[in-house]
This record gives structure tokens, sequence and C-alpha cells, in this order.
């Protein structure tokens, strides 16, 4: 549903343009998220909470698409329906805790030691039996050329990588991997040892032998569950990670301080995204507030279409279903209604990204239909409104094919009439109907009965 979106359509200046990035409307909205993904970037709102209360259907989590895309790889943003948790094998506090963790980023960096070098010979000596292999590399930058030894294991990774004279490559002394970064420029013309998705680059200047830093970038629910578990980072494919015991976080967390002061590793908060919050229940708004204090949180972004209601797990009500301590901590973005105008263009673009070709006045029918009945299901109508026209073998949607899908599946409104209209043909409908002697009986007991 939300395919369209590229980012939060703001020019440089964060002002939001009418329609841009696959986003229409929701001027203020677009706005304050566009103010909120910068604090982000800055560094400036990390365990803080931002909450995007509206009506259904006016683009709460087109915005959050929108933020995700803005905020680009380099943040993590992960998204979580706030029922999850409820059918996860876990508790719920652990579950909210492995996705807090998972929307934070470590950067580790490390410094190692690389050959960095043109291949000029490689010499491979095999012994009579066949069981050992030795053998010579040459190395040569702009500057210098040096003769290595080579034993069995270098022998294999060569030959693995296809490594041949002529060949740019880098070997890592540290765990002795063999990067093959291309051809020299030198070899160009040599056409019987090159393909065409051959990649030629500059032989290398000054020592063979150099220091680099390596930047590892992973999540501290990665390193939790490669910590935690017997078969280590395997449980990260297989997704059978359990529970982790608090006292790996711990350590953990000790860890990675002591590699902050050093200067080693760098904390990157990322984007946790809850959609549909009133889901949660008092414990886990509970959990939620406790967390957002920690020194490791997120940023958390929830979205909300409720009113005034009550909160799972209590009797009392309260603004859309949040505590009012927890109400209280949040940013409160505010989504509104689309206008025809607007509800036109964001079906324009839709019918562009599922590549439907509507005439004008399917168009406007379109939207005098999301008008009287919601945009979501006016959106519906146009992937089936394509099917019914090409069943008729006709390139472009017009009136007929709209009224045709219109009459076949009904919305909300007209369905509720029909429930009206036919509920006593329904199972355990409200309406109870009684014998007039049985009503009498209980009138004259004097027992009042709701009907």
């Amino acid at each position: 549903a939300h395919s369209h979106v590229r980012g939060l359509g703001l020019d440089s200046n964060l002002e939001p343009r009418p329609n841009s990035e696959g986003l229409v409307g929701q001027i203020r909205a677009r706005k304050a998220a566009g103010v909120i993904c910068q604090m982000i970037k800055d560094g400036r709102i990390a365990g803080r909470a931002v909450l995007m209360a509206g009506p259904p259907g006016t683009g709460k989590t087109a915005i959050a698409m929108g933020m995700a895309q803005t905020l680009g790889k380099d943040i993590p943003f992960n998204s979580l329906a706030a029922s999850e948790i409820f059918s996860l094998e876990m508790s719920k506090t652990e579950a909210l805790t492995q996705a807090f963790r998972r929307s934070i980023t470590v950067r580790i960096k490390e410094e190692t030691e690389i050959i960095e070098g043109e291949v000029v010979e490689i010499q491979i000596d095999r012994s009579v039996t066949g069981g050992t292999k030795t053998g010579k590399l040459t190395l040569k930058t702009t500057d210098m050329e040096t003769v290595y030894d080579l034993g069995n294991k270098m022998i294999d990774a060569l030959n693995q990588e296809k490594v041949m004279a002529g060949d740019v490559i880098a070997i890592d002394k540290t765990s002795g991997k063999i990067s093959k970064l291309g051809r020299s420029f030198a070899r160009a013309r040599d056409y019987d040892a090159m393909g065409a998705d051959t990649r030629f680059v500059q032989c290398p200047e000054g020592e063979l032998q150099r220091r680099r830093e390596v930047v590892h970038t992973v999540t501290l629910h990665e390193i939790d569950v490669i910590n935690s578990r017997s078969q280590g980072f395997l449980a990260l494919f297989s997704g059978d990670t359990g529970e982790i015991k608090p006292e790996i976080r711990e350590q953990i967390n000790t860890k990675i301080s002591e590699w902050r002061e050093e200067g080693k590793a760098e904390i990157i908060p990322g984007v946790l995204f809850i959609d549909e919050v009133h889901m949660l229940d008092i414990e886990c708004f509970s959990f939620l507030n406790r967390a957002l204090e920690d020194e490791r949180a997120p940023v958390v972004i929830m979205a909300s279409n409720r009113g005034i209601t009550r909160i799972r797990g209590t009797k009392y009500k309260s603004p859309h279903g949040i505590p009012i301590d927890l109400l209280d901590r949040l940013l409160i973005i505010g989504t509104e209604p689309y206008n025809e105008n607007e509800i036109q263009q964001i079906l324009t673009i839709r019918c562009e990204e599922e590549d439907v070709d509507l005439s004008n006045d399917a168009r406007d029918a379109l939207t005098s239909i999301a008008l009287k009945t919601s945009l979501r299901y006016a959106i519906q109508l146009i992937t089936t409104a394509n099917l019914v026209a090409k069943k008729r073998k006709a390139t472009q949607v017009d009136v007929n094919d709209i009224r045709r899908v219109y009459e076949l599946f009904l919305d909300e409104q007209r369905s509720v009439q029909y429930l009206h209209k036919h509920q006593e043909q329904y199972m355990f409908n409200e309406i109870i109907t009684e014998p007039d002697s049985t009503r009498e009986e209980e009138a004259d007991a004097g027992d009042p009965m709701e009907t």
C-alpha cells in the first residue's frame, strides 16, 4: 500500500512540497516529521518518543515509511505491529526489549594490516606424493616488489579466488582472507585473460603492507543472539532466538561502553515504529515508560487512530488508549483527513504505481467514491477495476468498470446497511424476538427487561 512512498517530500529548508516523493498534503505533519528526522540524524532525540495520531486513512504509516526513506540505510528503522508481541513465544517485555535493541546499531572500528599489490607471478610446487604444496607469490606496487612464501591454506585461497598474474589483490594478515580488487590497467591488452565484467584498477602506490581501518556495523540484538546461543550466529538465520538472559545483555552493554570510551565503537540510535499502539496493554506501557529512560534507547514512533478509549488491561479511559504519564513524554503529530483534490492526486499516484491507465471520468468517479466511503476502499478498487477492463480487452479503465466493481464489493456503510436490513437471518443477532405471552407474564411479574 505504501510502495509509492520515496521520502517525506521536503526541500533543503524542511519545507514540504504539496506533492512530492509519493506524499500528498499533510503539510504540518510532514514538516514535523522532517524536523524529527533532522534531530535523529544530529543525534539529539534518542530516548524520546513520537505519537502520530489521526483518523484511519490519513497517512500515518505512509509518513513513517517516508521517514525511513529519508533517514537512509545508515540509521536502522524497524517496524512492529503492537498486536504482534502477544503472539510471540516469549514474554511481552522480552519481545519489546528485542525490538528496542534491534533498532540500535553499533559501529565497531578495527585496524587491520593488509598486503595490497599487483600479482607479478605465482609459482606453486607440488610434492611427488601430492600431499603438500608450497609456492611463491610475487607482489609489486609502483614503488617496490616482494616475494612471499605460500603455505597450503594460502595456495587454496588463491585457487579459490582464481588469482592470476596481473590481478590486483588485498590480503588480510589477521584472517588470511584474499580479496580480488580487479585487474591492472597494464594488462588491459591481455584479451584472453578477461571477461565482459572485468574491472580495471590502478597498480597500488607506496608500501605493500599498510594499516586500514575496517568498520563493522551490527545491531545490539545481533550481538545478544551471537553471545547467548550455543550455535552462535546461526540463530540469526534460523530466527529461533528465544529469551535472552539479562546478565548477557549487561555484559554486552559494559563491553560496548568500554569500547565507546576507547573510541573503538560508536552507538547509533535508530527508530522503532510501533503501529496500532493502542493494542498494547498496561504492562507494555509501563515497560515503555522505563525503557525510554535507558541510556541506550532508540527513537520510538507510535501511531494510533483511536480517540478516547479504554487502556487495555484496565477499566480506565485515556486519549488514544495510552496512559497519561506516557502521553506526557510524547511529541504528538496530528494528521488530518484529505480533501477532494488531495485524494485525486493520491489515486493518480497509486494508478501510476500499479501501472493502471484510468480515464478522467473514472478518476472523478473514484474520487467521489473515496469521499463518500474511504480512501483505502477506493484504492482497492483500482486493481479490481483494471482486471474487469482487461477482461473486456480494454487498455483503459472507464466509469463502467468502476461501477461494476463498486457493485461487486461492498464498502463499510453499505455492509452495515445490509446487516441492519437482513439481521434476523444471521446467527447471534442482537434483535431478540420473543412471544407476546412471555413478555406479558414478565411485565406482570414486575421484572424490567432490556429488549
